[in-house]
């Protein structure tokens, strides 16, 4: 959620730490600051609200430095406020720390801290590391701050400098991701690669328990006791231009209408016509393996939640495992059962969710198989996990995911697909999906013709308070996908239901000033959806019916009517999906609202 910089090398540090902070404005957050050794000791520039402000401030006060440390707050202890941004300093001001996570004893730290003549200046967990590191007199600076460490409880992404250090970083990870930039005689530190892909593409990922130190000269990864550790280096291979808006006004719009690249590029070399079927070496299952398997878990998310459900609709259907979706940060908290064949499968865009990650081990440590199916290469759980698949679906800026989205509902089909013909699937059936997947690019290209007439309509219920987003069968996701869209970026109230739920309670809130989207393709359950749109119709509601080509007309039930291009069932929610994308972009835009950084949310959840 937090974003973390730092910077040690023979360069000004602070423009290069600005330049950072910029990149990782995406993730979310409410306050920023920096922290440079400026020679004679460490001098800190921190404010409540945008990384602009703090341009300008750095402006004001020319801080000088060729080491230093910044980070960008969402607030988690303590409000928003300049005091309680970081970096964080202790008593003395010699020492400063910036931090992702959430430590847990803080309070119980804070109050014997205090009774040994600490004085504390803000409301935050995080303050209590700069003391502990204080409290420890003698040593070298990795020295002091393995000790404090050890007497934390919780998670955390720390970057650390010290005024009786010059030219040096300490970076310690546990349960927050932090990664070092490896230049060309300079090293950088960051919680994403986006901040240091301008200056190297060379990276090291850290792993928990470890801790890295980074001066003029070198780098080098020890563990608690000081011991050397080997982590191998990883170039990233992302385009600068990827990060960049390329002459969109919002990263989202942009992404958005990526997706036919990131949907080919979730399917290259993967589609294995005459067979069939899906390449997916990263798996690491055998085809005994699949044939073991007897019950699949998925692990995911707010979004990524919704593309399991789509997900399990895919492998029920053509593999005949049976699939439960649940949501992460409620599955850790439950008795696992041991159930023998048991394949679990995380999915996080980002590969960091701290939910997502505790959930993971919880299904390890209940016995099973855990496959990752995640966007950034090297992130943890595609470290940690015993295999899985990479969307390559390009970096994603704005915090509403989109493009990362329905690439992760093809790569669950791709799953389902392999799954399938490991277990009884017909090739017959294995070649016509295969050929269906090959199409959904030109199909989503398609899709994003019909922005002007969306935008049109957008600009007729921008004002409305509340939305109803309904479907049934493997488009009750989509309805719950495009409500949370609609509600993350426009803050508009939106619920999504099943089409056949509505009656059960929902129906009692339709009236004239109710709009209601109908997610119905034409599929098995299309003329119920049509019986469900003639109940709204009858108590006034607004209907806005998404449908696909030659579905025939529903002028005579719908105020509005979308229509997508016909693929099969399994594949509609790609094309469903994104026009309630644009939907709720565009309504976002004419209520003037920030959508690539919707108030509240982060793009990647890593504290819990």
């Amino acid at each position: 959620m937090c974003g973390i910089v730092g910077y040690v090398g023979k360069r000004q540090a602070v423009p290069l730490l600005l330049e950072g902070l910029r990149r990782l404005e995406y993730r979310g957050y409410d306050s920023a600051g920096l922290a440079v050794q400026n020679g004679c000791g460490v001098e800190v520039l921190k404010l409540a609200g945008r990384v602009r402000a703090l341009i300008r401030e750095a402006r004001k006060t020319a801080v000088d430095g060729t080491c230093g440390i910044a980070h960008t707050r969402w607030a988690t202890h303590g409000a928003p406020t300049s005091p309680n941004a970081h970096p964080h300093t202790d008593c003395s001001g010699t020492i400063a720390l910036v931090h992702n996570g959430i430590i847990e004893n803080a309070d119980a730290l804070r109050a014997r801290l205090k009774q040994g003549g600490h004085h504390f200046k803000t409301q935050t967990d995080t303050e209590v590391l700069a003391h502990l590191i204080e409290e420890v007199s003698s040593g070298s600076l990795e020295q002091r701050v393995i000790s404090a460490l050890g007497r934390v409880e919780g998670a955390y992404g720390i970057a650390v400098i010290s005024q009786d250090d010059p030219g040096k970083i300490v970076v310690a990870r546990k349960g927050s991701p932090v990664l070092l930039g490896v230049g060309n005689g300079e090293f950088f530190v960051a919680s994403d690669a986006a901040a240091v892909l301008e200056h190297t593409r060379s990276v090291v990922y850290l792993d928990d328990g470890d801790v890295a130190v980074l001066t003029t000269d070198s780098y080098r990864v020890i563990d608690a006791s000081a011991r050397e550790q080997l982590r191998s280096v990883a170039d990233i291979d992302w385009d600068l231009g990827a990060i960049e808006l390329g002459g969109y006004p919002h990263f989202m719009l942009k992404e958005i209408c990526e997706q036919p690249d990131s949907i080919r590029s979730t399917l290259r070399g993967r589609l294995l016509f005459e067979q069939g079927d899906a390449r997916l070496h990263g798996l690491n299952l055998s085809p005994r393996d699949c044939e073991n398997i007897r019950r699949i878990v998925v692990l995911a998310c707010g979004t990524s939640w919704h593309a399991g459900l789509v997900g399990r609709y895919a492998v029920e259907e053509l593999a005949g495992i049976p699939v439960d979706v649940e949501y992460a940060s409620e599955y850790r908290y439950r008795p696992q059962l041991a159930i023998r064949g048991t394949l679990a499968i995380a999915i996080s865009q980002s590969g960091e969710t701290a939910d997502t990650l505790e959930a993971m081990s919880a299904a390890r440590a209940a016995g099973g198989k855990v496959l990752g199916l995640v966007n950034v290469v090297g992130s943890t759980i595609a470290r940690q996990a015993d295999g899985g698949l990479y969307l390559h679906a390009g970096p994603e800026i704005g915090v509403a995911s989109t493009k990362a989205f329905t690439s992760q509902i093809v790569a669950l089909v791709l799953l389902g697909l392999h799954l399938g013909r490991q277990r009884g699937l017909s090739l017959a059936q294995g070649r016509e999906l295969v050929y269906e997947l090959a199409r959904l690019p030109e199909q989503v290209d398609q899709v994003l013709d019909l922005e002007p007439v969306i935008e049109k309509l957008a600009r007729e219920y921008a004002h409305a308070d509340n939305f109803l987003y309904l479907g049934r069968g493997v488009n009750f996701p989509v309805a719950l996908e495009g409500a949370l869209k609609l509600k993350e970026i426009s803050y508009i109230h939106a619920e999504g239901y099943p089409a056949a739920e509505m009656k059960h309670g929902p129906i009692a809130l339709i009236d004239e000033n109710m709009p209601v989207v109908f997610v119905a393709p034409e599929d098995q359950l299309y003329h119920k959806v049509l019986s469900n749109m003639q109940e709204v119709k009858a108590r006034g509601g607004r209907i806005i019916a998404l449908t696909t080509e030659g579905a025939g007309d529903l002028g005579a039930l719908a105020d509005h009517e979308i229509q997508v291009p016909k693929t099969v069932p399994l594949l509609s929610p790609v094309v469903t999906s994104i026009p309630l994308q644009v939907l709720a972009y565009h309504i976002a835009v004419l209520r003037g609202c920030d959508v690539d950084r919707p108030r509240n949310l982060a793009k990647s959840v890593t504290v819990e």
